[in-house]
C-alpha cells in the first residue's frame, strides 16, 4: 500500500461503512457486492457470540471461542476490535481480510460500527469511510422492533448506542440517508467511481 505525507499506509482501495442498527446495512451491503461499479470483496468479522440460525462459519462470521480471540488480539492480528452493545461479546475485523480481498483484485468492503471505523481512519488515511443513517432516530427503533429478534431492553441499549454513533457522523468523508434503497447504493457506487477514477488520475 501507497504511504501518506504522515507516514501512515493510504489504505487504497478500503471502503467503511457504518451505521446504527436498523439503518439498512446489511441489505445495502449485499447490494453493492452484486452491483458497485468496483469489485468488492466483504470482509468477514470474526466474532465471540454465538452463531444464529442459519448463519455459517466463515461465511457470516468467523465463530470464535473468547479465548482464540483474545489470542489473536494479543498477537496483533486484528484491524480493529470491540465488545459490541455491552453484550459481552466481541468482534473484530482482522487484517488477514484485507489482503485477502486486495489478493482477490477487489476493494476490501468493511461493515464495522463507529468505534471499529475510527481505529480504521487512525490506520488508513486514505479509506473510504461512509456513514449510513436513516432520516430520524424513530426509524431506527422502528426497524428495529419489525426484526423481533431483540427485547426490550435490548432495543432500548442499541438505540442509545445509535444517539452515540450519530455524534461521530461527521467523521467520515459521507453520509448517506437510506430513506430509498435504490437511491442509496447508487449514490455509495458513485462515491466509488469517483475515487476509482481519481486513483488512476
Amino acid at each position: 500500500m501507497s504511504e501518506s505525507a504522515d507516514n501512515r499506509p493510504r489504505g487504497d482501495r478500503i471502503v467503511v461503512l457504518s451505521g446504527p442498527s436498523g439503518s439498512g446495512k446489511t441489505t445495502i451491503v449485499s447490494r453493492l457486492v452484486e452491483e458497485a461499479p468496483v469489485p468488492l470483496a466483504k470482509a468477514v468479522s470474526a466474532t465471540t457470540r454465538q452463531p444464529r440460525a442459519g448463519e455459517t462459519d466463515g461465511a457470516d462470521y468467523y465463530f470464535l471461542s473468547q479465548e482464540e480471540f483474545r489470542g489473536r488480539r494479543k498477537r496483533g492480528e486484528f484491524l480493529e476490535s470491540a465488545e459490541v452493545h455491552g453484550s459481552g461479546s466481541w468482534y473484530g475485523t482482522l487484517k488477514s481480510e484485507i489482503e485477502r480481498a486486495h489478493a482477490q483484485g477487489a476493494w476490501a468492503l468493511l461493515e464495522i460500527d463507529v468505534q471499529g471505523a475510527l481505529r480504521v481512519m487512525e490506520e488508513f488515511s486514505g479509506a473510504v469511510t461512509i456513514f449510513l443513517r436513516t432520516p430520524s432516530l424513530a426509524q431506527y427503533e422502528e426497524r428495529l422492533r419489525s426484526r423481533g429478534t431483540e427485547t426490550e431492553a435490548g432495543i432500548r441499549r442499541r438505540l442509545e448506542t445509535a444517539r452515540k454513533e450519530l455524534d461521530f457522523a461527521d467523521r467520515y468523508h459521507y453520509q448517506v440517508v437510506n430513506d430509498d434503497l435504490d437511491r442509496a447504493v447508487r449514490e455509495i457506487s458513485d462515491i466509488l467511481s469517483t475515487r476509482e477514477a481519481q486513483l488512476h488520475a
